[in-house]
């Protein structure tokens, strides 16, 4: 199918998903534990921990649940830790789910990839493979990792899986300690390697809601300038404002809290059983060891969804609102609050608009919209922002 024709398709699946309810994407994080100790996860346990292990969903139960799910509606499924080869029966998991025909993606740090398993894979093909790459050199990948031979692990990953042509991409985090290996990265990926690399700057508190997570991220004015330095990343911003504006305006009146997918055509499933509206959420879970999946997204996620705001805030009638990414769960981790707006998010929001000349209207009391107390700062951040940009 033609790439264009394939995302029509799959944008009117989930259209139509969403008009009525059905469970289309799923997420199944397997485990929380994870062979390396990286420095800006949200929920990496040790690989060694046996309380974990012992309470999480065997092989069975989560069989159980594919079952479950597809009966429900499900396609898309994504499998996502942690670090899922980490489970023991993690590939007994996958077969299930392939063998129900669902279509999947695996994010792994593939360090734990052996011949066998990329052979197995061959076989039972994933629709997508996602590793994540902290580094171009050893030094930099190792010290976002903690784990001495890490880099050569991960390396071998990747050729196992390149060599049996299997659908691989790369990706990264862009912190702090591997900031000034990105775009080296970028070029070994897309041109050595001829693979698809993209990159995300959006660090979140734990699941704990640990803050240590956040010491590495980078500020507001360093992610905006990656946007600058990259023309094919900025005019993707500018396609996503004009993609979703729209919906903004048209939900400013809206008094619901969650306006995401989740609970209309998306869930998760953490590795304990519960159900809930996506993978950062940890406020509303329905558990699958007690019941069904069926009762838990038509009757438990229902329910989440009909919450309610219980107070006006900047970001109801905010148009950039989408280019933002504050929402209940991440109000959640990083202030205990799932209404009240983070500053660091809001802030970039408003510096990547204005470096990239999307309109922003006045919605409220916000210090960076024009007449705010923060919003001449943040103009001399965008004009130092474009000198910097036009001298490359």
């Amino acid at each position: 199918m033609e790439a264009t024709k394939y995302e029509e398709w799959s944008l009117g699946l989930h259209q139509q998903a969403a008009s009525q309810r059905v469970p289309i994407s799923g997420t199944l994080e397997v485990t929380r534990r994870c062979n390396l100790t990286c420095v800006h996860c949200y929920n990496n346990l040790p690989l060694v921990d046996r309380e974990v292990r012992e309470a999480e969903l065997s092989s069975q139960e989560y069989c159980q649940i594919l079952d479950e799910i597809v009966d429900q509606g499900c396609l898309w499924l994504l499998f996502t830790g942690g670090e899922p080869f980490a489970k023991s029966d993690f590939l007994e998991i996958y077969t299930h789910a392939k063998k129900k025909g669902l279509l999947i993606t695996l994010f792994t740090n593939g360090t734990l990839i052996t011949p066998r398993i990329a052979d197995y894979l061959v076989q039972w093909r994933p629709f997508s493979v996602e590793i994540t790459l902290y580094g171009h050199t050893k030094e930099t990948y190792e010290r976002v990792t903690g784990i001495p031979g890490s880099y050569e692990r991960c390396t071998r990953g990747i050729r196992l899986f390149m060599e049996r042509d299997l659908p691989l991409k790369l990706k990264t985090m862009a912190i702090r300690p591997n900031k000034h290996e990105l775009w080296d990265m970028k070029q070994f990926v897309e041109q050595d390697l001829g693979l698809e690399f993209k990159f995300d700057a959006m660090i979140n508190p734990r699941f704990d809601c640990s803050v240590e997570p956040v010491a590495v991220r980078l500020t507001p004015e360093e992610i905006v300038e990656l946007d600058l330095l990259d023309p094919e990343r900025a005019m993707e911003w500018r396609r996503f404002d004009e993609r979703f504006t729209c919906a903004v305006e048209a939900s400013e009146q809206c008094t619901a809290l969650y306006r995401c997918g989740g609970g209309i055509n998306s869930f998760a499933i953490d590795p304990y059983g519960m159900l809930r509206l996506c993978i950062l959420s940890q406020s509303a879970s329905y558990d699958l060891r007690k019941g069904s999946f069926q009762a838990g997204w038509k009757s438990f996620l229902s329910a989440v969804r009909q919450t309610k705001t219980t107070r006006q805030s900047k970001c109801i009638t905010c148009r950039i609102r989408a280019m933002c990414g504050m929402c209940p769960a991440n109000g959640e981790l990083e202030g205990r609050d799932p209404e009240e707006p983070i500053d660091f998010l809001c802030e970039l929001a408003h510096l990547r608009a204005y470096a990239l000349d999307i309109s922003v209207t006045p919605h409220g009391e916000c210090e960076y919209c024009r007449g705010g107390s923060k919003y001449e700062e943040l103009m001399r951040a965008v004009a130092k922002l474009r000198r910097s940009s036009n001298k490359r």
